[in-house]
Formats: structure tokens, C-alpha cells, sequence
């Protein structure tokens, strides 16, 4: 505030809304890794139907193969997020779908080379983040429609 008494308020520029660089620079962020984990599931999917074909045993190929897919539909996923309108529920969405696709898949994909059983201890918080990635996403539509 001024001596005189007066406030001087900060308008926002015209035509851009509070908050709109942050939510362009999320969505970038949001694209970037979900363009990135589906083609890293593409490798990744031609890595075990190739290269560990005849080094890992069948149930090791399938856990590979599960990590595969749930990378792919969750990469997916995180598209979908895009959809919905920034906000905290969107955000939440995309870093559970983020978090989930490096603890779950990336669980699942160190078990089938063989890593520590330990280590598995990670894979169901990776699923509890999807889920809540799923609960997330289903809430941002939500609030859109009220």
C-alpha cells in the first residue's frame, strides 16, 4: 500500500489466465514423459520378445511382459491427463501415473533380470500410485463437469 492509502492491485495480463505458463509448462512435462515411457515400453517390449527370449525363463518373460503393458496403458494414461483441466487433481493424477509407471514397471522389469525378491516389496506401492493415478483422473473430470 501507498502513503495516501491506496492499494495498487496487479492485474493480470490480458487474455492469459493466472497460472496459465505453469499449466503449459505441466502439460509439456505431462507429454514429454508419457510420449517417453511409450517408447520406452516399445524397447523395452521388443528387449524381452527378443533379446531375453531363451535367457529368462517363462515366468520371468511374463513378469517382463505384465511390466510391458502396464507401462504402455499408463503411458496412455498420463495422455488422458491432458484432457482434463489443470488443476491439483490433475496434477495429482499425473505424478501418481509417473510414480507408479517407474516403481511398478520398474519393479516388475528389475524381478525379471533377476534383482533381489526385496525388491518387490516396491511393486505394490507402484499399484497403489496407479490406482490413485485412475482415482485422480476420474475426480479432475468430475470437478469439470460441476
Amino acid at each position: 500500500s501507498s502513503d495516501s492509502g491506496t492499494e495498487t492491485v496487479k492485474q493480470p495480463k490480458p487474455g492469459l489466465a493466472p497460472g496459465f505458463a505453469q499449466s503449459m509448462i505441466a502439460a509439456r512435462a505431462i507429454a514429454v514423459f508419457a510420449a517417453a515411457s511409450g517408447a520406452l515400453a516399445v524397447a523395452l517390449g521388443a528387449f524381452g520378445a527378443h533379446a531375453l527370449h531363451g535367457v529368462l525363463d517363462a515366468p520371468a518373460l511374463q513378469v517382463w511382459h505384465t511390466a510391458v503393458e502396464y507401462q504402455f496403458w499408463h503411458a496412455l494414461a498420463l495422455l488422458a491427463v491432458l484432457q482434463a483441466p489443470a488443476s491439483r487433481w490433475r496434477n495429482a493424477g499425473a505424478i501418481s501415473f509417473a510414480l507408479g509407471i517407474v516403481a511398478f514397471c520398474g519393479s516388475l522389469f528389475a524381478l525379471a533380470l533377476g534383482a533381489p525378491y526385496m525388491l518387490g516389496a516396491i511393486t505394490p506401492f507402484g499399484g497403489v500410485c496407479l490406482i490413485g493415478g485412475w482415482i485422480a483422473l476420474g475426480c479432475a473430470f468430475w470437478r469439470t463437469a460441476k
